[in-house]
């Protein structure tokens, strides 16, 4: 007795699938290319005095230089002088390399980076709860609230595919 074909992949409705996988596509090359930038623009800062510009940037603004994020601002430029360039470059080039992957692919229609996306952005899920129950505020609990959303139509398509 012979076995009955495996039916095709029928999605309900095609363009809606096709739309919500482009726009995370673009969302996720967005991100690459927002952390192509800013190392791009950490590589330009690493020759300079960083506290100094920090320092002028809280004057121009006219901020209290003892304030939250003034106060954060100097913490962090008083670290970028010993900071390891080398580590920290490479890092960025992985993260940047799998968000671009993972928007090809999506882009694409593809089932390995519809699981990439899927278990990338699961993984932020925990610390982002964790920053929500102890930082609470409306862009995080935006960015929870996205994160899942792409998460759960990834896991969605997913499921789909392993279905049909």
């Amino acid at each position: 007795m012979t076995r009955p074909a495996p039916a095709p992949i029928v999605h309900r409705h095609p363009v809606a699938k096709r739309r919500a996988l482009r726009a995370i596509a673009l969302f996720e090359a967005a991100k690459g290319l927002a952390a192509l930038i800013a190392t791009v623009g950490l590589l330009n800062l690493m020759h300079r005095d960083v506290r100094q510009l920090a320092i002028e940037l809280i004057g121009r603004f006219g901020l209290h230089p003892e304030g939250h994020y003034p106060s954060i601002l100097l913490h962090y430029a008083g670290l970028l002088p010993g900071a390891n360039v080398h580590l920290i470059v490479m890092a960025a080039v992985g993260y940047i390399a799998v968000r671009l992957a993972e928007a090809y692919g999506l882009w694409c229609d593809r089932a390995w980076a519809e699981w990439l996306g899927a278990l990338s952005g699961g993984l932020y899920v925990p610390f982002e709860l964790h920053h929500l129950l102890y930082r609470p505020s409306l862009t995080t609990a935006a960015v929870l609230a996205g994160n899942l959303l792409v998460v759960a139509v990834l896991g969605h398509q997913l499921w789909l595919r392993r279905r049909h």
